[in-house]
């Protein structure tokens, strides 16, 4: 696990796991309307089967350098909302909610659409 170290003047040091980066771009990324959810990578997936322990930063990357930090993410959207505006927001979003809340600068935040969610009663609908 690696940290990012912060120093403030006088009082010490502060250090921000990229764990606790993941778990904050997660939920502001789950803010967006048409994000369905993250995903974990294939081998979080894996991991999360045989331990039965569910991670809380699923689907979320984050590498942080020693001036910013870059943040991967991979998400489902919603079927029915465009891809392009609901990507553009969450992008936004997490950057700006990363950088107030840890006050890191986030040079990136790249998103990786892997699924389309349909709901229940699109489903239904389209059958009949």
């Amino acid at each position: 696990m690696s940290e990012n170290t912060k120093k403030n003047q006088g009082y010490g040091v502060v250090k921000i796991s990229e764990d606790v980066v993941g778990v904050i771009a997660g939920i502001a990324a789950s803010e967006i309307e048409g994000i369905q959810g993250l995903h974990p990578t294939l081998t979080g997936g894996i991991t999360q089967v045989v331990t039965g322990k569910r991670n809380v930063t699923k689907g979320v990357k984050v590498t942080v350098g020693e001036q910013d930090a870059i943040i991967d993410m991979v998400v489902s959207i919603e079927y029915g909302f465009r891809i392009p505006e609901v990507v553009k927001k969450a992008q936004s979003n997490v950057k700006e909610t990363v950088e107030t809340i840890t006050g890191l600068k986030v040079s990136a935040v790249n998103i990786y659409v892997n699924n389309i969610f349909v709901k229940e009663n699109d489903q239904k609908t389209k059958e009949k």
